[in-house]
C-alpha cells in the first residue's frame, strides 16, 4: 500500500482523466450546438426573406383586386347609363311605329266586302308574301295547265301592285317621313342594345378576374403564413440550440478551471491574464449581453 500521498496523487490523476473527458464530451457538444444554431439562422434569414417575398405579392394581388372592383363598378355603372338610353330608344321605335301604323291606316281605301265587313289591309308585305309563297309552288310543279296560267297571271298582278304601292309610299311625304323616323330610332335602339352588352360584358370580365385574384391573394397568403410559422420555428430552433451551447460553454470552463487547478499549466502572469479575460467573457455572458461569433468560439478554445 503506498503512502497517503501517493493516493491522492492516483485519484488525482483519475479524476483528470475523467474531467479531461468530459471536456472534450463537452467542447464536442458546445461545438455541435453551435453548429445547429447557425443552420437553423440561415433557415430564420431564408425563412424571412419568403415571408417577405411573399407578404409583397400579397399586397400586389389584392391591389389587382381593387383594381379589378373598381372596373366592374365603372362598367356595372355605364351599363345602368346604356341601359337607360336603349330604354328610351324603344320607346321612340314604338312611338315610330305606332306613327306609321297610323299614315299607313289613313292612306288605306277603307273597303268593304260583300258581308259589310272591313276588308284585310294589303300592304308591300302582305304582297311580298303570298308572290313568295306563289313563286315557291311554282317551282315546285304545284300548278300545271290551265291552272298554272292563272298563277302566273297572278304572280304578274302581285308583282304590279307591289310597284304601284311603293311608288305610292314614296310620294307619300309623311309616310316617308314616318319610315325614316323609325328607321332611325330602330338604329338608335341596335346601338344602345350593342353598347349595354359591351359595358355588361366588360363588367363580367372584370368580376371573374377580380374573383381569380381573390383567389391567388388567399393561395399566396397561405404561403406567407406558411413561411411566417417555419420563421417562428427556426427562430424558436436556433434560440434553443444557442441556450444550450451557452450552457456548454459554462460547463466547458468550469472544466477547464479545474484542470488549469490540478495542472498547474499556467502560472503567474499568464495565469493571470488568461483568467482575467475568460471572467470578463464569462460576465458579459451571464449579465444577458450578446457575444460575438469570435468572442464564443474563444471562450470555447481556452483550455
Amino acid at each position: 500500500m503506498g503512502t497517503a500521498s501517493e493516493q491522492v496523487r492516483i485519484r488525482m490523476s483519475d479524476i483528470k482523466v475523467m474531467l479531461d473527458e468530459r471536456r472534450k464530451l463537452v467542447d464536442q457538444k458546445a461545438t455541435e450546438y453551435r453548429s445547429t444554431r447557425d443552420e437553423w439562422n440561415t433557415r430564420t434569414k431564408e425563412h424571412t426573406v419568403s415571408r417577405n417575398e411573399l407578404n409583397a405579392e400579397v399586397r400586389e394581388l389584392i391591389q389587382n383586386v381593387r383594381e379589378q372592383r373598381e372596373i366592374r363598378e365603372q362598367m356595372n355603372d355605364l351599363v345602368r347609363e346604356k341601359k337607360s338610353i336603349r330604354s328610351e330608344a324603344n320607346k321612340k321605335v314604338k312611338a315610330a311605329k305606332s306613327l306609321l301604323d297610323e299614315e299607313r291606316r289613313e292612306k288605306d281605301t277603307g273597303q268593304k266586302d260583300r258581308r259589310g265587313r272591313k276588308e284585310k289591309k294589303i300592304t308591300v308585305h302582305s304582297l311580298r308574301r303570298e308572290l313568295s309563297r306563289l313563286e315557291s309552288e311554282f317551282e315546285q310543279g304545284r300548278h300545271t295547265g290551265k291552272n298554272e296560267k292563272k298563277v302566273m297571271e297572278r304572280m304578274k298582278k302581285l308583282s304590279a301592285e307591289i310597284r304601284e304601292k311603293k311608288n305610292a309610299e314614296e310620294g307619300n311625304v309623311d309616310l316617308k317621313e314616318a319610315r325614316g323616323e323609325l328607321r332611325a330610332a330602330m338604329e338608335e335602339q341596335e346601338s344602345a342594345h350593342i353598347e349595354v352588352q359591351s359595358a355588361a360584358k366588360a363588367a363580367q370580365e372584370a368580376h371573374e378576374l377580380m374573383l381569380q385574384w381573390n383567389k391567388e391573394v388567399d393561395r399566396q397568403r397561405e404561403k406567407a403564413e406558411s413561411s411566417h410559422r417555419e420563421l417562428r420555428r427556426s427562430k424558436k430552433e436556433a434560440d434553443k440550440a444557442h441556450h444550450f451551447y451557452i450552457v456548454a460553454l459554462r460547463c466547458l470552463h468550469s472544466i477547464q478551471d479545474m484542470l488549469r487547478a490540478m495542472r498547474g499549466a499556467v502560472t503567474g502572469e499568464d495565469q493571470r491574464e488568461s483568467r482575467v479575460e475568460v471572467q470578463d467573457l464569462m460576465s458579459k455572458l451571464m449579465s444577458g449581453d450578446t457575444l460575438s461569433t469570435e468572442e464564443l468560439m474563444q471562450l470555447q478554445r481556452f483550455e
